[in-house]
Order: C-alpha cells, then structure tokens, then sequence
C-alpha cells in the first residue's frame, strides 16, 4: 500500500471537544495526513446498516497541530464502510450496548474488506478491567463479583483494597478502602447495586505513589518509555483527567516481561494498537478501546508513535 494513499475513516467522540494538545485520535489523524491519506469522519450516528451493508454518512477531515481551529471537516456523502481501507475506532467508553451495536456495524465493514483498529471482536471481548483475568501472574490478586459479602471478605483478609466497576474510564467510581472504613458497605452497596451488577475489587499496590504507567503496545510490540500517571496530592487515582502528572519513563524489565505475556495475546486478536496499566509490579488494566498517552510520550522523547502504528497497519495491508 506504500504507493497508494490510505482511505481511512474514523469513528470518534466530536472533534470539537478534544483537547488537542493531549488527543491521541488527533497524533493519528495528523500522521494519517502525512502520509496524504483520505481521511473520512464518523460520529457514532453516522453509522448505519442497510441490506447487511456497512455504511456511513462520511464528512472529509483535515487537521493541523494548534490549540485552536485544529479540523476543518467537510460533507461528503454516504459511503460504504467496506470501501475503506481502514477505518479506526476511537469511540471513548462507556461500554454500552450503542458501543456493541457500532461493532456489529464495524463486523460489516470489516467482511466487506476494510482493516478495523482494533477489531471488533477484540473489543467486544476485552472488557478493559476483567481480560485482565487472562493474565493472572501479571496482575494483583483480583476479584470480579456481584456479591457484596464476598467484597466485605476480601476486604477483611486483605486489609486494603481497590475496587470499581467494569464499565468506568478515566478513573471515575475507583475507591480505595481500608479494613474497618464505614463507608466500605455503602460503597459495595453502590458498585453492584445491591448485587445486581459485577464490580471489580483488587489488592491497593502501594506503588501508585510511584504513578500509573501507561504503556502502549502496537502489534504487541511495547514502545519502550511508559507514561508515569503520578496522582496529585490527596488523590489515589493515577488518571490525567483526575489531575494526575504525566512523567515519562523506560520500560523496567518486569514491564517487558509483562508485554512479553500480554502482547502476542493481543496481536494474535487484531489489537493493533493497546495500552496496558501497570502499577509496581502488576498490570492493572488491558485497554484496547481508545487507549492514549500518544503525545506525551512523543514530546518528551521525540516519537512518532502513530507512525509506527501507521507502519503496522500498512504492512497489514500489504
């Protein structure tokens, strides 16, 4: 495809309320324009399948690098998803049922010829928190329950612990608890709703001190600097929305070794582009929806991570 430029489209939150100097979409897009590749954009609502065909009501994009005025988009008309060659999905969670509805859209495009990053089975079967069950000796002991008794006991045997639900970005709904906090029912109460929902409770790894460190693999090769999501004072939560700061960092040999794990796992699924969260010692989170952290890695250590992700996605084509 090195001699052909790219038709890529892409289905994301709206444009106009990135925040461009950190979006990650934009890194690609902005490499995408590089590369001189027609660039078509989705919002979920532009999706739609007529007579088991993908299509889209397509608005042609370009962008450029400023905190101001950073896309022009312009209408296009409606297309047929299956014509692209590759489409990227960089819809935010939350994880709904829309969210499973646009995958099946995507399954269309993709058995009409389009290369979808990532693929939509991989997203429907990676949940971001519970696929880290797959990995068992890279992660803090975990329980994944609907029972608050079971919570209650995980707290009493352990002393401190994390606990949120599946279906949460961006650190909201993540609590830690201490053995003996009163607030400890309410909070269980509150996560699976009185036991109706799933909720996730893990071992405190006392290293988020230290921050939450995003590392992004592509095509289950790890870039080798991680981003150190150091929480700001007062907080647990190592997430940048949540005032975290951003450091960023070489990979330690126990964050190849947990690549080493996890990577091929996801290159073998279709993930082409992932980020995993590891504190301490253990991964925490698998992140393969719209995982971030491009910019901050390339202006601190003069990258182009979207450049190799664009160079795994061209050598897919091949």
């Amino acid at each position: 495809m090195a001699d052909k430029a790219l038709r890529i489209g892409i289905v994301m939150d709206p444009i106009d309320s990135i925040t461009p100097k950190k979006d990650s979409s934009l890194a690609m897009l902005l490499e995408a324009q590089r590369r001189s590749a027609e660039i078509h954009y989705f919002e979920q609502s532009d999706l739609s399948i007529l007579a088991g065909r993908a299509i889209g009501q397509s608005r042609r994009l370009s962008v450029s690098d400023t905190p101001e005025d950073w896309f022009e988009r312009r209408e296009s008309g409606e297309i047929s998803l299956g014509d692209l060659d590759v489409i990227l999905m960089r819809k935010d969670p939350p994880f709904d049922m829309e969210y499973v509805y646009t995958t099946y859209i995507l399954d269309r495009a993709e058995a009409a010829g389009a290369l979808i990053v990532n693929r939509p089975h991989a997203l429907r079967d990676m949940n971001e928190k519970a696929y880290t069950a797959w990995f068992p000796d890279c992660t803090p002991l975990t329980l994944i329950t609907r029972s608050m008794d079971d919570m209650r006991a995980f707290l009493a045997e352990h002393g401190r612990i994390v606990v949120k639900p599946l279906d949460g970005m961006g650190g909201k709904s993540i609590f830690v608890i201490k053995k003996g906090d009163n607030n400890a029912n309410v909070i269980f109460e509150t996560l699976t709703d009185f036991g109706r929902q799933f909720a996730m409770a893990q071992l405190y790894i006392p290293e988020i001190s230290l921050g939450d460190k995003r590392i992004l693999l592509i095509n289950g090769e790890p870039v080798p600097f991680a981003l150190a999501r150091i929480p700001a004072d007062g907080e647990n939560r190592g997430n940048l929305v949540m005032g975290a700061i951003g450091k960023g960092q070489e990979l330690s040999k126990r964050d190849f070794e947990i690549c080493e794990q996890v990577g091929p796992v996801l290159r073998d699924s279709g993930v082409i582009f992932a980020g995993i969260d590891v504190i301490g010692d253990y991964m925490t989170e698998v992140n393969v929806t719209s995982p971030t952290g491009i910019r901050e890695l390339d202006t601190q250590f003069s990258l182009n991570i979207a450049g190799l992700m664009f160079d795994a996605i061209e050598s897919e084509l091949a």
